[in-house]
């Protein structure tokens, strides 16, 4: 706590200029967890899951909006990715950057990359992002 303004809280062991230094995350194997099917009248509806995870390595100024790549994410277990697994029509993708979600306008998930849209803001180094791409299959 500050001594003068004792609501304001300062931190001078894990942050550098107010931003917190993530360490490198790796998701625990959740492989053999899936949602359970849905069974509605004329068939049941399976959900299928994939998130991709990847922890900023330099500051990307957005002024131009920013292109990331497939190959700079990794799966849940921790594997790399050549591409994203996109459910279309039938799913939708998530966006997420600093455990925060984005609204659906500012982003678009293609096989092969992230593409942020132009705003004048900036992802930090250490900052995580995850895409999370569901799918529905009925049979």
């Amino acid at each position: 706590m500050n001594k003068k303004n004792p609501k304001k809280f300062v931190c001078n062991d894990c942050c550098e200029e107010n931003r917190f230094n993530w360490h490198r995350l790796k998701a625990s194997d959740i492989s053999s967890i899936s949602p359970p099917p849905v069974t509605i009248p004329g068939g049941t509806i399976f959900p299928t899951i994939n998130r991709y995870f990847y922890i900023v390595t330099e500051d990307i100024d957005l002024t131009n909006g920013a292109t990331l790549p497939a190959n700079l994410f990794s799966d849940d277990n921790g594997n790399p990715v050549t591409e994203f697994k996109i459910f279309n029509p039938n799913g939708y993708v998530n966006l997420y950057i600093n455990g925060v979600m984005q609204e659906g306008g500012a982003y678009k998930v293609t096989p092969d990359s992230l593409i942020i849209s132009p705003t004048n803001d900036t992802i930090f180094a250490g900052t995580p992002i995850i895409i999370e791409s569901l799918g529905f299959q009925s049979m």
